[in-house]
């Protein structure tokens, strides 16, 4: 198989494993999914959940395609000149098939039903202007972790282990209050699948912009270095 497809099947498993294992952790949360997430959740079992979930696809496909498995991911890269722009249009295209076989297999597994409640809606009062600043913000430190770690020959082994805690943490602090996306690819993997499009608009725009934000926090730390 020729690199470039591998490196978009590494793509979409990536963004498979990181919507299906994370949408079975909710399930486990919320004791057979009768919960919605971020009412009632344990929120340390969803966010380790989607932590190491991405740990599982950054160990397996992440030295084939860079484990981007999110379109945010992969922006901070274009920007950062490590892919070029049919690269970006190819990823994001396998990561959101990829993510939605997940919600696929969650909803065979289980119901469809229940991916609809594993969808990224607002938290109870928190309105769409306030989703979309938060995930700006979240998608902008998760963005710029992974251009540093994933750049610096400091960090080493620790890399991976570091972006899937960051990941831990994004959810510790955002899912109550905007699901805690930070990935257009997962929201429409589970809003497809489950027919849940509250305040989608949020999802598919504020990640893009954050990714844009971190690239910029990248680029702002670590010029000097670079030379």
């Amino acid at each position: 198989m020729p690199l470039y497809t591998r490196k978009l099947v590494a793509e979409l498993l990536g963004s498979y494993a990181l919507l299906t294992f994370g949408g079975l952790a909710i399930f486990a949360a919320n004791g057979a999914g009768e919960v919605i997430p971020g009412q009632g959740s344990p929120l340390i079992v969803i966010a380790l959940g989607f932590g190491l979930a991405l740990l599982i696809g950054l160990y397996s496909f992440g030295e084939v395609s860079g484990g981007h498995f999110n379109p945010a991911v992969s922006l901070g890269a274009l920007i950062d000149k490590r892919i070029d722009a049919s690269t970006f249009v190819m990823y994001v295209v396998a990561q959101v098939a990829g993510a939605v076989l997940g919600g696929l297999t969650l909803a065979a597994a289980i119901s469809k039903n229940f991916v609809a409640t594993t969808a990224t809606v607002p938290g109870l009062g928190v309105s769409d202007i306030n989703a979309f600043l938060l995930e700006v913000l979240l998608t902008a430190f998760f963005v710029s972790v992974i251009l540093a770690v994933t750049k610096s020959k400091g960090f080493g082994a620790t890399a991976l282990l570091a972006i899937s805690l960051a990941l831990v943490g994004i959810h510790l602090a955002g899912v109550t209050l905007t699901g805690a996306s930070v990935n257009p690819a997962r929201t429409l993997g589970s809003a497809l699948v489950g027919g849940e499009f509250t305040s989608i608009w949020v999802y598919l725009t504020a990640p893009f912009v954050g990714g844009f934000i971190g690239w910029a926090f990248y680029k702002l730390t670590t010029y000097d270095v670079e030379g």
